[in-house]
């Protein structure tokens, strides 16, 4: 039996799905209506082998990951969104936490001597946390590591910091660029439909202002990430509209690193009834995203919020990275019912995950310049070296 990728086009009996195949191995753009009809016709194995093909025609095996660690400010928050397990409201702010300025260097100070490559600052939106008590600490950072590469603060906690200092979003962006700051992640982009963002997360910046802020960030010369929260009250249409919005950005700027899907996890928020989606919708989504974002070079699984071998089975849905090793505990995803309760792997850990499932791992930075390919590399003598736990 000839299971060769053309084996698999030439052989689905659906003509629609059939041509989207061949469009796909044409290197050639789908449609809004194609993005759909994947989502609502296609079998995972159909979709799977196809977002497989491109992935290993943009990347062969190798699967990227970073030596990273987390600071999250605070999980006091102004917003109030539906989804959120994770922050406290500030009229409830003696139930939260709070981080000052020294207790975030000293975390800063813990990872001296570590060669870790980045540092990933992003949490809930203070009214005390403005924009120039950030632009103080990412010059602190700076100044005591200044090859640390710092990616912070999503959309909407740079929203609410640049409107409450009364800068505009390029005043605001260039400000903190200065200061320190070399890239954005993805967060807050959830589903940009205004149809599903008033249910969900009304209060906070809408979709033409978190995309705003991104183009703004990429014409400065950053790079920044993106995310779509899927697999609750929205549907297919709403997720293809939301990466449809994405991939104009990039047509633009070119500034999108990775994509970055993140399953809808329903545990202590105030969407508990809504059930969460099932492994099969999952591995789709990630599927459907590598077609139709043909202009993204990346596609990440965040591993804590899937668990450990679900990340593994993305890898052969078109996830291509597998972010890092989240050297110091999130909270934000944990709180809200992740597969991984403690989500922290050394670099042999990753690497051995990575290798079980026959792809490549290779370290990176945050901007994808290749650090070291493990591929050749004895897990059993990472596991004993301690510059790789």
């Amino acid at each position: 039996m000839n299971n060769s990728i053309e084996a698999i086009v030439d052989n689905e009996k659906d003509a629609e799905l059939k041509y989207i195949g061949e469009k796909v191995l044409n290197a050639q753009r789908l449609n809004f209506d194609e993005g759909v009809l994947l989502f609502e016709k296609a079998s995972l194995p159909y979709v799977g082998a196809l977002a497989n093909h491109v992935r290993e025609k943009m990347h062969g095996d190798k699967t990227y990951f970073n030596r990273n660690f987390h600071i999250e400010p605070t999980n006091v928050c102004v917003f109030s969104c539906n989804f959120c397990s994770y922050s406290r409201v500030y009229a409830h702010r003696d139930e939260g936490w709070e981080l000052s300025k020294d207790q975030m260097m000293h975390i800063i100070h813990k990872y001296d001597g570590k060669p870790v490559t980045e540092v990933h600052i992003v949490g809930g939106v203070h009214p005390k946390m403005n924009l120039y008590f950030f632009e103080d600490l990412l010059k602190s950072i700076k100044a005591h590591r200044p090859g640390l590469h710092i990616k912070g603060f999503t959309a909407v906690e740079l929203d609410y910091m640049f409107r409450k200092a009364k800068l505009s979003v390029e005043d605001g962006m260039k400000l903190l660029h200065e200061a320190g700051l070399d890239s954005l992640p993805g967060g807050g982009a959830e589903i940009f439909h205004p149809e599903i963002r008033e249910q969900i997360c009304a209060d906070k910046v809408d979709a033409d202002g978190w995309l705003n802020i991104h183009k703004t960030a990429h014409l400065s010369g950053m790079h920044t990430n993106a995310t779509m929260l899927f697999g609750h009250i929205e549907k297919y249409w709403h997720r293809v509209d939301h990466m449809e919005r994405l991939r104009q950005l990039q047509d633009e700027t070119h500034g999108f690193n990775t994509f970055i899907p993140l399953k809808f996890r329903n545990r202590d928020n105030d969407m508990s009834n809504v059930p969460e989606s099932s492994l099969i919708e999952d591995m789709k989504t990630y599927a459907v995203a590598r077609l139709y974002l043909d202009n993204f070079p990346h596609l990440k699984a965040y591993w804590p919020m899937l668990g450990r071998q679900n990340a593994q089975l993305s890898l052969s849905f078109g996830v291509n990275d597998l972010d890092g090793t989240i050297d110091d505990t999130t909270k934000i995803y944990s709180m809200a019912g992740s597969e991984e309760q403690t989500p922290a792997l050394s670099t042999a850990q990753l690497v051995a995950l990575i290798k079980q499932v026959k792809r490549e791992p290779v370290e990176r930075d945050t901007l994808y310049h290749e650090i070291k390919n493990y591929a050749n590399d004895d897990v059993h003598e990472l596991e004993v070296n301690p510059y790789y736990n």
